[in-house]
């Protein structure tokens, strides 16, 4: 198994990824983030006065670079990425900077250009989410990156020569209030985008998508506000208003205050302030009512490029499907009884279609419940369908909306011995909707069939047919050999589809 290093040096924070490539047999590749490390060096700090990094910035830089390639060898790690983004680019002593660093940390440090950083973050995000039209917007501490894409096509990008960092330098300076100060980044930064002639021109259905530390740090504080029941960032949501009301609450807060707030990162609550003040002017500047979080970005682009060298000419197809399978790839899956158990699944959601009559998001969550549906046995056989459930909310699943995340992992739960708790669906009732309950119950019976018609993990089941008479339900299956072990654990499952459905089971 490979091991990869990512290293990203950037305006604000260096950060350090390592993680495991994994090879499926198909030529397909697959990574999974086994340990990070980060570390603030303000590397764009104060460079507004003469272009130059600072003496101590430097000495930061470097002793934390080192501190990287140690963790780096003592997991043996075969191969390091190492990339400088904006502050370093733009540099006066760029040079020496680089040849001190490549002398002394054990690896060389590459400075992306505008055209290939923005590259990566937009490889980080379109194999991470499944939206179809959008505009990216990464905001770093020297930088703001702005990435227009349709279906999977590049349109326009514009970078702008400032970000928190800076924004913070040249109007925190003193003799200013907070909000003062807050009030001026926004002029300023709404003077630039108006120079940007295709922002005035996105469409209705483009979705705005946040890329950065601001924007994570954001979301933290958005669902502790919310009391938000996931911990997950990736795809998270946040309305133009709530936006509004967190900024307006903020900006007014000195430094000390914004440092307890809960979710802000205290080493960046000198700045945060600038990050908000931006994406406020981001919002006044276009026809978007909300953002989109991503967790992936430039580093997630770099890791999909070497893991899948096709993503750098051509994104992931099937989002959905690719982190799945690096998911069973990981904890060594029977894969073969997996996609035959979704196969089963999906055949009966058809022809069950009649009686359950559910829309068809319901077979993406059934697709990803099925193939993870024994995820759990990797930890411990019993009551692996509630670590099923654990697994499916806590692992890296791409291009699933946090709904369907939790869909999914319901069904995966109840798929055997009938277990559900109304008093944990109760929690997640601020992110599920009414009528996902019964829709549950039905695709959670589904995969319970589905598993037990390959109970031997034979493959011996080839189809199923059913017949709706009357009170009845008659599944009939063709099968190779002898299959009478499946249909034996399959009616197991009468009660259930009697609850569900309002008919009876039979299977021959």
């Amino acid at each position: 198994m490979e091991k990869i290093a990512v290293i990203d040096m950037g305006s604000n924070s260096a950060k350090l990824i390592l993680a495991y490539v994994l090879e499926d047999g198909h030529n397909d590749g697959h990574f999974v983030v086994f340990d990070e490390l980060r570390e603030t060096v303000r590397l764009g700090q104060d460079m507004e006065r003469d272009g130059y990094i600072k003496p101590s910035r430097i000495a930061q830089a470097v002793k934390t670079l080192k501190m990287f390639k140690k963790l780096c060898d003592t997991n043996n790690v075969d191969k390091i990425y190492a990339v400088a983004t904006n502050a370093i680019r733009r540099a006066k002593n760029q040079k020496s900077f680089l040849e001190e660093v490549n002398s002394t940390c054990g690896f060389k440090l590459r400075v992306l250009s505008e055209e290939e950083e923005a590259m990566m973050i937009y490889h980080g995000v379109i194999n991470s989410l499944d939206c179809p039209k959008g505009v990216i917007i990464d905001l770093s501490g020297s930088s703001l990156q702005l990435i227009q894409y349709n279906r999977r096509n590049v349109l326009n990008r514009a970078t702008l020569p400032f970000g928190a960092i800076t924004l913070s330098d040249l109007f925190n300076d003193g003799t200013h209030t907070p909000e003062e100060s807050a009030a001026l980044i926004e002029e300023y930064v709404t003077n630039q985008l108006s120079e940007i002639p295709w922002l005035k021109e996105i469409e209705p259905d483009v979705q705005m998508i946040g890329v950065g530390g601001s924007f994570r740090n954001l979301a933290t504080i958005s669902q502790r506000l919310r009391r938000y029941p996931l911990s997950v960032i990736h795809n998270y949501n946040i309305g133009k208003e709530e936006f509004t009301n967190i900024y307006d609450t903020i900006k007014v807060l000195p430094v000390d205050k914004r440092a307890k707030i809960k979710g802000l990162n205290e080493e960046r609550a000198d700045i945060f302030v600038s990050a908000l003040a931006t994406m406020k002017s981001f919002f006044d500047c276009s026809p978007f009512e909300r953002m989109i979080i991503s967790a992936s970005g430039l580093r997630e682009g770099i890791m999909f490029n070497h893991a899948v060298p096709t993503t750098a000419e051509k994104p992931i197809s099937d989002i959905v499907a690719h982190s799945v399978y690096t998911q069973l790839h990981y904890c060594d899956q029977n894969i073969r009884h997996c996609e035959k158990v979704c196969n089963l699944s999906i055949m009966l959601y058809k022809q069950l279609r009649v009686l359950h009559k559910l829309p068809r998001m319901y077979v993406k969550v059934l697709r990803v419940a099925a193939l993870m549906h024994d995820v759990g046995s990797r930890l411990k056989y019993y009551a692996h369908n509630k670590h099923s459930f654990y697994f499916i909310l806590n692992s890296t699943l791409y291009g699933l909306s946090h709904r369907d995340l939790l869909l999914a992992a319901f069904v995966a739960q109840g798929h055997h011995n009938n277990e559900f708790s109304m008093q944990e669906w109760s929690k997640y009732k601020d992110v599920l909707q009414e009528e996902d309950l019964s829709a549950v119950m039905k695709l959670a019976v589904i995969l319970r069939i589905a598993e037990s018609l390959d109970r031997s993990m034979s493959g011996g089941i080839k189809s199923i047919n059913c017949d709706v008479l009357g009170d009845s339900v008659i599944m009939k299956t063709e099968a190779d050999g002898d299959c009478s072990l499946e249909i034996k654990d399959a009616l197991t499952a009468r009660a259930e589809f009697a609850k569900a459905y309002s008919k009876n089971l039979d299977i021959l």
